[in-house]
């Protein structure tokens, strides 16, 4: 599978640290020393998860090497609906009026986008289709609860857009060389560590230190297995992009794998937690950089628990 083009939205507005410092004493050190978030990009009124996803597939047409009418699959991901029966899948179909083809919409928490990426898979390795529109965004100021000082100020909002085909389109491609995902339901405190309930406060982190051990333990467990997988060690290993949940995880992620701060991609500290779009904004943020021949894993860790990795090459 290929990676032909991505692109990404982001709201205009942007709230600093020091708005929950007004909000309920949380101060900008104690907040970025925890987090590494200094500031993180809210919807505006009239946006939404599905708005944010059209505005990312509309950015999509001055990059992608073909017309939008040649998709015949379309996979949304997110955690945080607009609407469970309108899906954002559905949203983006359309938006693009493209009629009779395949659209899913997957939710794994914050490893949405590389299960969107496994069905994809799916679709291609039974020939169901051939190019594919992945679509991920979350709104996750929508169901906040700003007033809980334990996870209050870690969610951001965003999107991206990924043209994925089965076969190679150009030359600027990048390989999808392996994807992995799993579920690890079974550990720690997975089924309430981190919860979104839209009529109870929606997202709440009760158990953030659970989460911060977990994460630290799929992360690189996955992205070691990707390697092992494809005859790799980490020395091979051009750039990380992980999971955009804190600063603090991708560090330790790094000194696990031992690798420097400077492998690891990150936008946590300007965006805040952009759920399981923040992986992919950080590659469409930083494409400019890579080289062909570059090897790049992408991880994530998701509540409930997720986790995932995927071995792109450039």
């Amino acid at each position: 599978m290929f990676i032909n083009a991505t692109a990404s939205y982001l709201p205009e507005q942007v709230i600093t640290n020091a708005y929950f410092t007004e909000l309920n004493g949380l101060t900008d050190e104690w907040i970025t020393e925890r987090t590494g978030i200094r500031e993180r990009r809210k919807a505006a009124a009239k946006e939404n998860t599905h708005t944010m996803a059209i505005e990312a597939v509309d950015n999509l047409k001055n990059v992608l090497p073909f017309d939008f009418s040649e998709f015949d699959l379309i996979i949304g991901a997110t955690y945080t609906p607009y609407d469970c029966i309108f899906t954002l899948g559905h949203a983006v179909q359309h938006h693009l009026n493209i009629a009779d083809i395949p659209v899913v919409t997957i939710s794994s928490a914050c490893s949405s986008l590389l299960n969107a990426v496994e069905i994809v898979e799916g679709y291609f390795a039974i020939n169901k289709a051939t190019k594919a529109l992945i679509v991920a965004s979350e709104h996750n100021t929508a169901y906040n609860n700003e007033d809980d000082t334990k996870a209050g100020h870690l969610w951001g909002d965003g999107a991206v857009a990924l043209s994925i085909s089965k076969t190679r389109i150009t030359e600027a491609d990048w390989e999808i060389k392996d994807v992995l995902t799993g579920g690890a339901a079974t550990v720690g405190k997975a089924k309430e560590s981190v919860t979104l309930k839209p009529l109870e406060k929606g997202i709440v982190m009760p158990f953030g230190k659970d989460v911060f051990i977990n994460a630290c333990t799929y992360m690189p467990k996955a992205s070691l297995q990707v390697l092992e997988r494809n005859n790799l060690t980490i020395n091979d290993i051009k750039y990380i992009a992980p999971h955009q949940a804190n600063l603090r995880i991708s560090k330790n992620v790094a000194a696990t794998l031992g690798v420097s701060d400077e492998v690891m991609l990150s936008n946590i500290q300007y965006l805040g937690n952009t759920g399981c779009a923040g992986c992919a904004i950080v590659l469409d943020e930083n494409k400019q950089k890579f080289v062909k021949g570059d090897k790049i894993i992408v991880t994530v860790f998701g509540g409930g628990y997720s986790y995932g990795a995927m071995l792109l090459e450039i």
